[in-house]
């Protein structure tokens, strides 16, 4: 779907996703603000708070959700709208919070846009797109860890259409863990924690979501 396409989308609703965060981020980033090393930011100081970034954030909820725990997250989405929607839901939270959170308007297939970093963690979370865009956002998130960040990819599996429910159905933007793990390959310098299948709930029957966890190795490349 397009930028305009999505814009469209969001203003049906209060919000499209509700507001609870992913429950399957949630399982593997609790608690990590805790664990995670920093090192030293572009000015060369230490943060305070750990970095994230939110690949595709749409209306912030993964967003949200961090800043309220402990983090200072940085959303992009080529959605406007959702943008916006985000950054309203963020009024609601006290100034503190609110002003861990930074916002940015930009197409994630844009081979000149810079994500900056370093990050201790970085989300790609329902993001599809087809498999070139993907291997290229997916290795440009790897090179911005920090050694020990965390990268987190969660979308909808390949064999959702046949098996699942819901989602997409156009295969040439579909993932499975496999394709993933392929994408970073062992130059990336992660070591793959996770890659399995999961099964989200529906209000039919469960949809099936390809999740991949990697650590960022400490050790010198």
């Amino acid at each position: 779907m397009k930028a305009a396409e999505w814009d469209a989308r969001y203003v049906q609703s209060e919000l499209v996703w509700g507001a609870p965060p992913n429950n399957t981020m949630v399982e593997f980033v609790h608690g990590l603000e805790r664990r995670v090393p920093r090192l030293p930011g572009p000015d060369g100081e230490v943060p305070e708070l750990p970095r994230a970034l939110d690949l595709a954030c749409g209306e912030g909820r993964n967003a949200l959700w961090l800043a309220t725990h402990g983090w200072r997250v940085h959303g992009i989405d080529f959605s406007q709208v959702g943008i916006d929607k985000g950054r309203t839901v963020a009024t609601r939270l006290t100034r503190s919070i609110r002003e861990r959170i930074t916002w940015q308007c930009a197409d994630l297939t844009d081979p000149a846009l810079e994500i900056g970093g370093p990050w201790e963690l970085v989300l790609l979370v329902f993001l599809h797109l087809p498999a070139p865009e993907r291997r290229r956002l997916l290795r440009q998130a790897a090179d911005s860890l920090s050694p020990g960040g965390m990268l987190f990819v969660l979308g909808h599996h390949s064999e959702n259409p046949a098996r699942g429910h819901g989602g997409p159905q156009d295969p040439a933007i579909l993932f499975t863990p496999e394709d993933v793990v392929a994408d970073l390959g062992t130059e990336s310098g992660l070591e793959i924690d996770t890659a399995r299948e999961v099964l989200r709930p529906t209000e039919d029957r469960d949809a099936i979501d390809a999740l991949v966890v990697a650590t960022k190795s400490t050790r010198e490349q």
